[in-house]
């Protein structure tokens, strides 16, 4: 007759998790904030009540053995179900919970989020926001493994569990040097790239593939050893005439005020633009609250930022 097993905490299977997500013990301690010590004994303890092995130590770092790879889906579920479970309880006592693990890409969140936060707090006054910033691709995952409850992300989607509602369109503007020979037009054909070095952000970006599809449709040449690791790095690297670039309509609306070193324009009757939602998890108990929060923001978006970007319906 087989031994019977002692049920693991929900603590130990978020340990599990973390370690499993970051292939290292000290990198998953920073996120759970212990010390890596006591991090590699809790693992030990779960190990010893599951009466198995979960990790091997190597030089590529901390891998999952086959009994971790086997169980690692099962642990997310686990803690995916417990987290649904604390938010329809949360749900049943307030209307809603009050704090919500927001997810947002770096090329949106701090050029939007301070324009609409403020008035989202006045609608929701009990409402609190973690938020954090993760490429599209992480945001999607990280959204079905529960570490966000909600994210903006990029459209179009990629897994079919998430649920969206859209939020708002985005263009991107070509940015250029003062001194370049295009500076000074409020439009340039597109054939007009052709051969332009053109600049970008690195390839885990969303944004990067819309630039990409732009260089190879007009014939621009992207400058794929001089990609900038955020926004601001990209505008310098412009400024210091490394290229061109295009960027964010909201980043231009918040950072550049007084772009002495560049010129803004556009490509003439090609508009660039980029979609982005409010989304979550398909099952979320939360799922009427959080297409709430999409109206609302797109409510926000049009008083406050009409002449940037287009709340969408």
């Amino acid at each position: 007759m087989a031994s019977k097993i002692s049920s693991p905490s929900i603590k130990q299977l978020n340990y599990f998790v973390a370690v499993a997500k970051h292939a290292s013990y000290r990198r998953a301690a920073e996120e759970l904030r212990m010390s890596q010590p006591a991090l590699t004994n809790q693992i030990a303890i779960l190990e010893s009540t599951l009466n198995t092995q979960l990790f091997e130590r190597s030089r590529a770092g901390t891998l999952l053995s086959p009994s971790g790879r086997d169980l690692l889906d099962a642990a997310r579920q686990v803690l995916l179900s417990m987290k649904e479970f604390e938010d329809m309880a949360a749900a049943k006592i307030d209307g809603h919970q009050t704090t919500y693990r927001l997810g947002v890409p770096p090329t949106v969140g701090p050029y939007l989020l301070p324009h609409v936060l403020p008035d989202l707090h006045d609608l929701h006054v009990n409402l609190k926001l973690y938020v954090r910033e993760a490429t599209h691709r992480e945001l999607q995952k990280d959204l079905l493994d529960g570490v966000y409850d909600l994210a903006i992300v990029p459209l179009p989607l990629t897994i079919p569990q998430l649920a969206m509602t859209p939020l708002f369109i985005e263009p991107l503007k070509f940015v250029v040097p003062i001194n370049h020979p295009l500076s000074g037009q409020k439009s340039i054909t597109p054939s007009k790239l052709r051969g332009e070095k053109i600049l970008t952000l690195e390839e885990k970006h969303h944004f990067h593939l819309q630039v990409q599809e732009i260089c190879e449709r007009w014939g621009a040449d992207l400058q794929r050893d001089y990609e900038g690791t955020s926004l601001d790095t990209l505008r310098q690297m412009v400024v210091m005439g490394m290229g061109v670039a295009f960027l964010p309509g909201l980043y231009v609306h918040s950072e550049m005020h007084n772009p002495e070193a560049l010129y803004v324009c556009e490509l003439r009757n090609i508009p660039i633009l980029r979609k982005h939602a409010l989304v979550w998890r398909a099952n979320s108990p939360n799922r009427v609250f959080y297409r709430e929060l999409a109206a609302d923001l797109r409510t926000i978006i049009n008083n406050r930022l009409c002449d940037v970007i287009v709340a969408t319906r």
